[in-house]
């Protein structure tokens, strides 16, 4: 294996084949795996810097390329060269955000230049690359001013997301928009199963690996690092979880001896929480096999599979394939969703929504909630669960559920959580989520 670090114009060259997936519908993530494995990391560390300021990088490219070039890939490395020379002339201006990536003008615009050199289809363009590039630089400012009313420049989302979050929430949206941007915490949750949260923090003293506890079993880490080298990975003695998907599970008040669903389970956090919490008869649905194989691997290191854990790969709509007749007393619907409330972890998801997606999310989930409602036993909880911050994706749907379904009562549940950065009072923050609580009246 080839383990030395790429030069720049490798890396820019990946992390454009990356972006250019994302900007044909495909997300990030596997965008990222289909490359190799010695340039994955420098090309990760620049897509996921691009997706927070495409607005801008596509801003930039609009004003400066007068004819968008064939190549999908060479398209990419065009808006991120740009994006990059700008954030590095910045640099020189004002100090940078941390974790923003940095280069002398004239090297970054050499590399960009060679990276059009690495590959058949861009090979020919490298005069197209130096050009704009040059231009730019000749040009900054009046380039600039022409592209900055742009609500895409302005707050790097899609224009129908600003203007859903503005009518949404008019008193806050530009700061959801601001967080959406911001660098994430890592937060785990302790396996109380395995350990305990005072051991698990003595064994990142231990290392030197600052941390903060929070809530009933969380912890923060101080900076973020890859989570394979944390002490107690792979005894299971945590999972990767944020501060508040780690209130899902809690709220459905699981005991021992109770039998309990967990739709649409993968990747399994919440699925691990409800075990760890009680010795309970758990059944964990989603429609996707492979993402269901995740599920499994995330239990198997946690220690958690047993004759009691039933994985099943269907659709929960699907009732009569996979429910044997026999209610549960407790079941989660973390419900399938825009994703509007994890931009800041994911923030391809920005650019890969179209304003179509929600309405056609919520007549999903509408569809799964009824269909679940049907196999909650009298006097057990559904607990409606999703990581969206629009309100036709949580509110709305509860209200619309209780009005289709008279023998729920809702329960108190923490509605909606506006995604929070952190601070003095709450080390972890939180990402964006909603939480509607019901029970079936006997």
């Amino acid at each position: 294996m080839n383990t030395a670090a790429p030069a720049l114009s490798q890396s820019l060259l990946a992390a454009a084949s990356a972006i250019a997936g994302v900007e044909s519908g495909q997300s990030l993530t596997e965008a990222l795996s289909e490359l190799p494995s010695n340039v994955r990391p420098s090309a990760q560390a620049l897509s996921f810097f691009a997706m927070r300021n495409w607005g801008l990088a596509m801003g930039l490219r609009h004003t400066l390329v007068e004819r968008e070039p064939p190549s999908a890939t060479l398209n990419a490395l065009v808006g991120l060269s740009l994006l990059l020379l700008e954030t590095s002339i910045r640099a020189g201006e004002q100090t940078p955000q941390p974790g923003t990536p940095v280069y002398a003008a004239h090297t970054l615009v050499d590399q960009a230049v060679a990276a059009t050199q690495l590959q058949r289809s861009t090979a020919s363009f490298k005069g197209l690359v130096n050009a704009v590039l040059r231009r730019f630089q000749r040009e900054r400012q009046a380039v600039l001013a022409d592209t900055a009313d742009a609500p895409e420049v302005r707050f790097n989302h899609a224009r129908w997301w600003v203007e859903a979050l503005r009518k949404a929430y008019p008193d806050q949206w530009e700061r959801l928009l601001d967080a959406a941007n911001a660098h994430p915490p890592l937060t785990l949750r302790v396996n109380i199963r395995a350990s305990s949260r005072e051991a698990v923090m003595q064994a990142f003293a231990k290392e030197q690996i600052g941390a903060k506890a929070f809530g009933e079993a969380g912890i923060v880490l101080d900076v973020p690092r890859p989570v394979t080298s944390l002490p107690g990975y792979a005894q299971g003695w945590w999972s990767v979880q944020d501060a508040g998907a780690q209130l899902a599970a809690p709220l459905l008040g699981v005991r021992d001896g109770m039998r309990v669903l967990d739709a649409c389970a993968a990747p399994g956090g919440k699925t691990a929480h409800l075990l760890e919490l009680a010795d309970i008869e758990l059944t964990a649905l989603d429609v996707d096999p492979a993402r269901m194989a995740r599920v499994e691997q995330n239990l198997e290191r946690l220690r958690l599979l047993s004759p009691k854990v039933k994985l099943v790969a269907e659709s929960a709509t699907r009732a009569h394939l996979w429910w044997d007749g026999k209610p549960f007393d407790a079941v989660l619907a973390d419900l399938p969703c825009t994703a509007s409330g994890i931009v800041s972890r994911h923030p391809d998801i920005r650019w890969l929504r179209r304003e179509s997606d929600v309405q056609q999310t919520a007549k999903l989930q509408r569809e799964i909630l009824d269909a679940l409602w049907s196999v909650v036993a009298p006097g057990g909880k559904l607990l409606m669960a999703t990581c969206s911050i629009f309100p036709q994706e949580g509110e709305m749907q509860a209200e619309s559920f209780s009005k289709r379904h008279v023998q729920a009562q809702r329960l108190p549940a923490p509605g909606q959580l506006l995604p929070s950065r952190p601070d003095a009072e709450h080390p972890a923050g939180h990402d964006g989520f909603f939480y509607a609580l019901f029970t079936r009246r006997s």
